[in-house]
């Protein structure tokens, strides 16, 4: 069950918002092994006072066009497997959607599967 969160600059359209989304969650699907129907996101727009990124760390060129993404996820996935995905998404919306690969920025944050409760106060994942 991954909770999706993007966080972009304010003055993108809501196509762009929505099409950002499903590309993840597609990636998602194709790469780590994420189930249909398994999509859960919060995209949120930020003005520049509160969307604060370093445009050089790591000597890669970003600019105001960043698209920060964060994915809760359970944790176990290889790095392999961590791998083809921010290359797969990086490189998918580059193509679909011309953003530039500098300037997608991903963060897993994995967490046993106890965390979880999908409704109803209850933890579906629990052993």
């Amino acid at each position: 069950m991954p909770l999706v969160q993007i966080h972009l600059l304010q003055g993108k359209t809501a196509k762009l918002r929505r099409k950002v989304g499903e590309i993840v969650y597609q990636t998602m699907v194709d790469t780590i092994n994420v189930p249909p129907k398994d999509s859960f996101q919060i995209i949120s727009e930020h003005d520049e006072n509160s969307l604060i990124y370093d445009p050089e760390y790591l000597n890669i060129q970003r600019t105001d066009e960043i698209v920060i993404i964060q994915i809760t996820l359970n944790e176990g996935r290889t790095v392999e497997l961590k791998k083809a995905f921010y290359k797969r998404l990086a490189e998918r919306l580059h193509s679909e959607l011309g953003i530039r690969m500098e300037d997608v920025f991903i963060s897993l944050v994995e967490v046993k599967k106890e965390n979880w409760s999908f409704g109803n106060g209850v933890a579906q994942y629990a052993e």
